[in-house]
């Protein structure tokens, strides 16, 4: 699989030395352009390239529906990975000021302090409604599903994952890379290309939840994320402030850090 490839290592242990084969997991740079021009390079595990552009766009505020999409097309040829989004021209022409901005917000900046992140971020996501009630229990066995469905991580032990659902606890999609960021964009943009980001209410995610993640969750009108990490303090700021419910799983507990309104308790 192009996700993965086998290398030969040594291992020590319990006194003996040996050699034997490993799986380790693929990264590759990803270039990624808007109508014709150069936009990002991305350090990403091979697979799924639509989807990634489409959650990564759908992030940085290019896109809010599939109609505005002209094409999205990926190339392979002589050997490099190129995904080009081109836009409907009425969405280019609102879009113009994002498409000039230096740096992007859906990834981490330098040089800025919390609220300065919050306040461009919440240029382009907006507060969330409160349509899902689930119990504990349910949001637990959201979690419970992500690790039956990692085998990409089970193979190499350095996979990120995530997994989106609908407000039955219905399985929308799934995606795993060595990116965190990678694996939501991808999960997003699977249902996104699908037209069904309505449906798209709980993700669960291997990881902490960063105010990246929070964004990107938000974006796609994701009402609660729960990761198997405790969140930044970031994170959560800008999770409360759009009205997210922000949680943490870990073993028979789950700890909630805002937005607990959701949640059906006893």
């Amino acid at each position: 699989m192009n996700d993965s490839t086998i290398r030969r290592i040594t291992r020590h242990a319990d006194g003996g030395t040996e050699n034997i084969d490993t799986c380790l997991i693929m990264e590759e740079p990803f270039s990624i352009r808007v109508d014709g021009k150069p936009y990002s390079v991305v350090m990403r595990t091979p697979g799924d390239e639509r989807a990634h552009m489409a959650g990564f766009f759908l992030a940085e505020g290019l896109i809010d529906r599939i109609e505005e999409i002209e094409t999205l097309g990926f190339c392979t040829e002589d050997g490099v990975n190129v995904g080009t989004l081109t836009l409907m021209e009425a969405r280019r022409q609102k879009v113009l000021e994002l498409l000039e901005r230096k740096g992007f917000i859906s990834q981490t900046s330098c040089g800025i302090c919390g609220k300065e992140v919050v306040r461009d971020l919440m240029q382009i996501v907006t507060p969330l409604p409160q349509t899902l009630r689930i119990t504990v229990d349910q949001a637990m066995a959201c979690m419970d599903a992500l690790p039956r469905q990692q085998d990409l991580h089970k193979r190499t032990h350095s996979a990120h994952a995530a997994m989106i659902f609908s407000a039955d606890l219905t399985p929308l999609s799934f995606a795993e890379d060595v990116g965190r960021h990678n694996a939501l964009d991808k999960a997003i943009g699977k249902v996104f290309l699908e037209n069904r980001l309505s449906e798209a209410v709980i993700g669960v995610m291997s990881s902490r939840l960063s105010y990246e993640l929070v964004q990107k969750a938000a974006r796609a009108g994701i009402e609660m994320l729960i990761g198997i990490s405790r969140p930044t303090a970031l994170g959560v700021d800008l999770a409360d402030s759009v009205n997210m419910t922000i949680a943490c799983a870990r073993k028979e507990s789950l700890l909630v850090f805002c937005g607990g309104h959701r949640l059906i308790v006893g």
